[in-house]
């Protein structure tokens, strides 16, 4: 009996991608200075659009133009009018939220449900939430008249673009900043479809300013000496430099790096639950996500079912194009990124883990990998301590807690973690002992406006979303307000 899904496929021709994008500067769309980019669709490898980038000019005049606004408009107008922009957008989101959903499954290489269910939602989640702060600003326990710090300097990833985009832009808006902004090099199309709705909003011109490019416009946004804060979400080098290169220059500066995430799951966990936990914190993200649970830690005595019921699960998933509603795992993102994977997939089977790998047929074109989960791995292998940044997990056991935690805190990033067990007890105590800025109790990559996320050690530090997230665009310097 043949129990495959047909094809559910969504159409392409939702997104109305057009054949080419400009740069948002001052509230019109320009082209830059730079060179056009070739923004290319992960499951097929084609052209998907071209977009105008950035020159070191067209910086200088996004921040003169946030200077601007900040210093006319937008600091001076009272918190609930700039409330009412931050609602305006979030409902357009909202209204548009089938074609960005397209969009970004087709420049990021996501499954549609992934895009449809959780990154377009929770982007204008973060919107109605800030919107709901503008007001309240001195009700933040910040102090009683906290203001904002001026121009913020931002640069987002390609894993989660139009969500990175409103989880840093919403709380900027919402605190009284402006904001010049840069999408990843890859992903640029749904950041440059919210200016669309930035646009339509009648946000004031220059108060978001969106510049697409490479390293080097972020390097000079970051850099910038009228860019009086910045905010990073991207790789662990890039934000150590931005750190060296920033210091003494008295910008406030969060950095959002990445992460080697581990699940630990006790011998009393529900099993079934906390096996699809991992598969969706790990493969139904294409492991595409700095918090993803790359690292799976299983009590001995219950590693061999665990594991039996884990590949059981994994070999279900189907792998495929991403705009089909049934597919689980879509495309990776860049050749780059293809090449890293398959890269340290090969190391793993070097150093001696056990490698076993899904056997769904994979798509004959575009940036494919079956999930793979690697066995018998020791803390010092490679696959253990380095993001790989893949649907690839990484399993070890332990048999006590001590030795759950110790194999977890083993690791120079600190960003997420997971933990299984029936005992609140035993899970409360494990959460006070890792290191790591979020723990997930009995469940995984489970997100909210309200609450704040980040990390420590590599994995950066300031947080993003909650009241500390607010807090981090804002002067709470009493001397400041004399």
């Amino acid at each position: 009996m043949d129990l495959t899904y047909a094809p559910a496929l969504e159409s392409a021709a939702i997104a109305a991608i057009k054949p080419r994008y400009q740069l948002f500067l001052d509230g019109a769309f320009v082209d830059g200075g730079g060179d056009d980019l070739t923004s290319v669709n992960p499951a097929t490898g084609e052209t998907l659009t071209t977009v105008s980038t950035a020159s070191a000019a067209d910086v200088d005049r996004a921040v003169a133009a946030a200077r601007r606004a900040y210093d006319g408009p937008w600091s001076r107008m009272g918190g609930a009018e700039r409330g009412k922009y931050l609602f305006r957008i979030a409902r357009a989101i909202a209204e548009r939220s089938r074609e960005l959903a397209v969009a970004e499954t087709l420049d990021n290489g996501k499954p549609i449900r992934e895009t449809r269910d959780f990154d377009v939602p929770t982007a204008a989640q973060h919107f109605f939430h800030h919107a709901g702060w503008a007001d309240k600003l001195g009700h933040l326990g910040l102090g009683p008249a906290p203001r904002p710090l001026g121009v913020a300097g931002q640069v987002i990833p390609w894993n989660f673009p139009l969500l990175m985009a409103a989880w840093k832009i919403a709380p900027a808006l919402a605190a009284g900043n402006t904001v010049v902004l840069k999408p990843a090099e890859t992903t640029p199309v749904t950041a440059l479809i919210l200016a669309e709705i930035l646009a339509d909003a009648d946000l004031p011109p220059g108060v978001v300013n969106i510049l697409p490019g490479a390293g080097d416009v972020g390097s000079a946004i970051v850099n910038h000496a009228g860019v009086d804060k910045v905010a990073f979400t991207g790789s662990t080098p890039v934000g150590k430099r931005i750190q060296s290169e920033l210091a003494g220059t008295g910008k406030k500066l969060t950095l959002e790096l990445g992460g080697k995430g581990a699940n630990i799951v006790f011998a009393d966990a529900a099993i079934d639950q906390a096996v699809e936990g991992i598969v969706s914190g790990i493969f139904f993200n294409q492991g595409q996500v700095c918090c993803a649970g790359s690292r799976l830690l299983v009590q001995e005595s219950v590693a061999e079912e665990f594991l039996e019921k884990l590949k059981r699960r994994v070999e279900t998933l189907r792998v495929g194009e991403p705009l089909d509603k049934n597919t689980d795992v879509g495309a990776l993102n860049s050749q780059m990124q293809y090449d890293k994977v398959t890269g340290l997939v090969e190391v793993g089977a070097e150093e001696g883990a056990g490698v076993w790998t899904s056997s769904c047929a994979l798509p004959e074109r575009g940036w494919f990998v079956a999930p793979t989960v690697f066995t018998d791995a020791t803390a010092s292998m490679r696959v253990a301590r380095e993001e790989i940044f893949g649907p690839v997990l990484t399993t070890l056991t332990f048999r006590t807690p001590e030795e759950a935690l110790a194999k977890a805190n083993n690791t120079p990033y600190g960003l997420s973690a997971g933990v299984w067990t029936e005992k609140g007890s035993r899970a409360m105590g494990m959460a006070a002992g890792l290191k790591a800025g979020v723990v997930w109790d009995n469940t995984f990559n489970k997100f909210d406006p309200t609450a704040s996320f980040g990390g420590y050690g590599e994995s950066g530090f300031g947080r993003e979303g909650g009241t500390a997230g607010m807090a981090a665009y804002l002067d709470t310097d009493d001397e400041g307000a004399l």
